[in-house]
């Protein structure tokens, strides 16, 4: 088991905790959630049979042991939402060099805050399969989902995100235009 653990460990230590911190928003509390989810994986791994990847099976605990933290907050529904209030905190990944960030800032800030409008399942799957890069198969097999379904929700999270940053981004222009204009 020792070796089992160390393999998946070393292969998807990162990926958890990175998919913990986006759904916290909190890098302590990631930190602990996903030493809870290798608590779990000991625990129950005799228990797993091979009808998924080990990636999807772990994916599904941490998963899992998100919910459970939500789930012991005071009103654990609008901890969810509160929890993708990214205007809070930067989320910076390491290995990002600084010029990098400031770069992508402005645009990622913008999307950011028009993740915060998509419900919780388009966030789960815009962070699954596009930050996390899961394959629409795993995603489906992690939330318990059809394929199909995936798909549909992706569709429809991309859909709002594109439009709500649209609307956004026009907003600040007029905005912009008329700063300009008060000063002429």
């Amino acid at each position: 088991m020792d070796s089992v653990f160390e393999e998946l460990y070393n292969k998807y230590h990162h990926d958890v905790f990175q998919f913990l911190l986006y759904m916290v928003r909190n890098r302590e509390q990631a930190e602990d959630l996903v030493q809870e989810v290798y608590i779990r994986v000991m625990k129950s791994y005799q228990n797993f049979q091979g009808k998924s990847s080990e990636k999807t099976w772990l994916f599904s605990i941490a998963k899992n042991v998100a919910i459970d933290y939500f789930r012991k907050q005071k009103g654990w529904k609008n901890k969810i939402l509160e929890k993708f209030d990214w205007n809070r905190q930067q989320i910076k990944d390491e290995a990002i060099l600084p010029e990098e960030i400031a770069e992508q800032n402005e645009e990622v800030q913008v999307l950011y805050e028009c993740l915060e409008h998509c419900t919780t399942d388009q966030r789960l799957v815009i962070v699954m399969r596009y930050i996390q890069e899961l394959s629409i198969s795993e995603t489906a097999s992690i939330l318990g989902w059809t394929e199909s379904k995936v798909k549909t929700t992706q569709h429809r999270a991309v859909k709002a995100l594109r439009d709500k940053m649209n609307k956004k981004i026009r907003k600040e222009e007029s905005e912009h235009e008329s700063i300009k204009m008060g000063r002429s």
